[in-house]
């Protein structure tokens, strides 16, 4: 297996950005230029290889599977310091990364979103909770497989690999916002900027609620003392034989005669 190469010519997602996202989130959260829209800034792909300290093999292995995944030969990743209740040494083999950028990156980002991740066993949407704040997101992949390019019959085993994507964003809201607009599946729960609608939607319904509650206790206190005291309330609601004569006597008399 060997890296994919360079493409020759402008990936369509970085072309899909220019011409139609960037301009849409602009209008949205209202940049002064579209040079302050978020962009995605470098996609990073990480396979851990902890049983590379006993066969190197595996190691090189997961180099060639994630070579062509990403298109682009990773690096090996070393451990910092010696763990002995992991039995880890300094400087040991744990596993491999590799960081795309520009045309790489947005030729990588297009295979995931259009086919890998359409053939995720089970799929539910991908967690909207997984930013780090910053404006960046992060996934884990289970099997190595869902990209077309590893074939599963020459494989030694099922490996995972986690992908980090960094964006520009200064807010998880506005990097939510990029990442959605260029189709990523999403799950609808627990989206950023979400909260606060929620909750400002709660406390209307529940400022709503306590209003009716209240309504249904005053009528219902109006119900009972009806019941209790039902000759009270009808000669409130009757007027008294006579009152209207007098009214209109007394208004006859205070009324000026003709002629006077």
């Amino acid at each position: 297996m060997s890296p994919l190469a360079e493409p020759k010519v402008a990936p369509r997602f970085k072309e899909r950005y220019v011409n139609e996202i960037r301009p849409a989130l602009v209008e949205r959260f209202g940049y002064e230029t579209p040079m302050r829209a978020p962009r995605i800034r470098k996609i990073t792909l990480n396979m851990g290889v902890g049983d590379a300290k006993q066969d190197t093999a595996m190691l090189e292995a997961a180099t060639e599977q994630l070579a062509v995944i990403a298109g682009q030969r990773p690096n090996v990743r070393r451990a910092r310091k010696s763990i002995a209740n992991f039995k880890l040494r300094e400087q040991m083999p744990v596993g491999v990364a590799v960081t795309l950028r520009d045309a790489r990156m947005y030729e990588f980002f297009d295979r995931l979103l259009s086919i890998a991740i359409p053939r995720i066993r089970d799929f539910r949407g991908l967690n909207p909770r997984s930013f780090d704040g910053r404006g960046n997101y992060s996934m884990g992949i289970r099997e190595q497989i869902i990209f077309p390019e590893i074939d599963y019959d020459s494989i030694d085993q099922v490996r995972g690999l986690d992908v980090t994507i960094a964006t520009t964003a200064n807010s998880d809201e506005e990097a939510f916002a990029l990442l959605e607009a260029f189709g990523m599946p999403f799950r609808r729960d627990g989206r950023p900027g979400a909260e606060d609608t929620e909750a400002a939607a709660a406390a209307d319904e529940e400022r709503r609620k306590e209003a009716r509650a209240r309504a249904e206790a005053e009528q219902a206190a109006l119900e009972q003392l009806k019941a209790e005291n039902p000759e009270a309330y009808e000669r409130r609601e009757k007027p008294e034989e006579g009152e209207e004569g007098e009214g209109g006597e007394a208004a006859a008399d205070s009324a000026p005669e003709e002629g006077s």
